[in-house]
């Protein structure tokens, strides 16, 4: 059934990069994936969250296993032996002896069936059952906190990749502002108006924006190899994202809902019911001063009868028993105490871990959106910076242009424009990005 939903999950993946975007069928091939899709691929495909619902799985099945304590314990036993001689001792060791043998000969067997049904085991069954339901809600849980971590992770790496397509679209532009200045410094050159050195400077300057384009570049191939590897395509695969509407999300709430909303996040509700594991097992420890109560039976089928204390009656004989057991440990009267100490210790550690994990959460989702309050901020200063730059690089160029500016002066403007150029796009990509921090910090980024 796995092996099914994992070539579902393929056949799926192949269906879909072939309707979207495959140039060819050669071994290089490039497929474009929108944020949408990547991360219905990543819920199918991502290794991380396939190993979240095989433990899912695993504790599922505990839960049975558990409830398999009530059923009853059947055992069967056979055995078949040769015995020696009996020698027996009147007085002692060094005494006069006889020696008997048994009748017939030295054969002895023995099939025994029993069975033992537990009726009463001071509640430990139940709270065993309880724990593993328990355990299988935190499994649950932890799927979801997966699965919302590999989103955000997907949303980040697709937010990080635009921002440097961004970046690269901007460094192609001062390229080419770069070369039709060189061209300017040196037809200056030609005319004597400037000096070599300029045309050095302007020349270092291009380089300088063609390192940092080549630089770029790899960076961007080298994460969306890491998109690739998330999402688990093929490695003969090459792909681009689709940037379309990739910065419209829905404006956010107030601070107060998000607030409310971290408090029952994945994190604060598995360490809820870490603490309901906890104080299960303090009822299980506690379940050892209690009595066992059991009901139990055997049939025996056994050669000789040795039952009348003689191994000379040759008969075969069967014998049954049928009836209640109850056993009491008198010895974890005292034993026990020290084991209910430390299960309650255990709670208050757990409960403890859950204050810590609050604490965090609450931090968290406080330093998030103040995060977020400073980059609205920022958005309209950027907005301005660039205006400025903008402004300051023509003034400078219109004045380098009638040489009554160095070309340092006009190297400094283009770097500071190429900055405010920047600047405005990874602000908004960075605001973008600290909503979907927000709502994963508030466990809504998969609802």
């Amino acid at each position: 059934m796995n092996q099914a939903k994992i070539n579902f999950s393929k056949n799926y993946l192949l269906l879909f990069l072939f309707f979207h975007g495959f140039t060819s069928l050669q071994a290089q091939q490039v497929s474009t994936i929108s944020l949408n899709d990547a991360l219905k691929i990543a819920k199918e495909n991502n290794k991380a969250i396939q190993k979240s619902h095989i433990e899912q799985r695993i504790s599922e099945k505990e839960i049975a296993v558990t409830k398999n304590l009530r059923l009853p314990e059947v055992n069967f036993n056979a055995m078949y032996s040769r015995l020696s001689d009996l020698t027996e001792y009147e007085g002692g060791f060094f005494s006069d002896k006889h020696t008997y043998t048994p009748e017939p000969g030295t054969v002895l067997y023995d099939v025994v069936t029993k069975f033992d049904v537990p009726l009463y085991a001071g509640n430990k069954i139940n709270n065993a059952i309880k724990k593993s339901k328990e355990e299988n809600e935190i499994a649950k849980i932890k799927v979801e906190k997966t699965q919302n971590n590999i989103q955000l992770q997907v949303i980040a790496t697709f937010l990080g990749i635009y921002k440097m397509m961004e970046l690269q679209k901007i460094i192609g532009e001062s390229i080419k502002e770069e070369q039709e200045r060189l061209k300017e410094v040196k037809a200056f050159k030609t005319f004597g108006t400037v000096t070599k050195n300029e045309v050095l400077r302007s020349e270092l300057q291009l380089s300088d924006r063609e390192l940092n384009s080549l630089t770029n570049k790899k960076n961007i191939k080298i994460a969306l190899q890491e998109l690739k590897t998330v999402l688990q395509l093929p490695e003969e695969v090459e792909i681009a994202i689709d940037t379309t509407g990739l910065l419209d999300i829905a404006p956010l709430k107030d601070y107060d809902f998000y607030f409310k909303e971290t408090l029952q996040n994945e994190e604060m509700r598995i360490a809820n019911r870490e603490v309901d594991v906890k104080k299960t097992e303090l009822k299980m420890v506690k379940g050892n001063y209690y009595p066992k109560v059991s009901f139990f039976g055997n049939y025996n089928l056994k050669y000789p009868d040795y039952m009348l204390f003689t191994l000379n009656r040759s008969y075969l004989y069967t014998i049954g028993q049928i009836g209640v057991e109850a056993t009491y440990n008198l010895s974890g009267l005292y034993k026990n105490k020290a084991k209910v100490q430390v299960a309650n210790l255990k709670v208050d550690l757990q409960e403890n871990e859950s204050e810590l994990v609050k604490n965090e959460m609450v931090d968290k989702v406080f330093r998030k959106h103040t995060q977020y309050q400073e980059i609205l901020d920022k958005l309209p200063v950027t907005d301005k910076a660039l205006d400025l730059a903008n402004e300051n690089y023509r003034i400078v160029k219109v004045k380098y242009l009638n040489q009554l500016v160095l070309i340092t002066e006009m190297v400094d403007a283009d770097n500071a424009l190429l900055q405010a150029k920047f600047n405005k796009v990874s602000t908004r990509i960075d605001m973008v990005m600290k909503q979907y921090e927000l709502l994963h910090t508030a466990g809504l980024l998969n609802k």
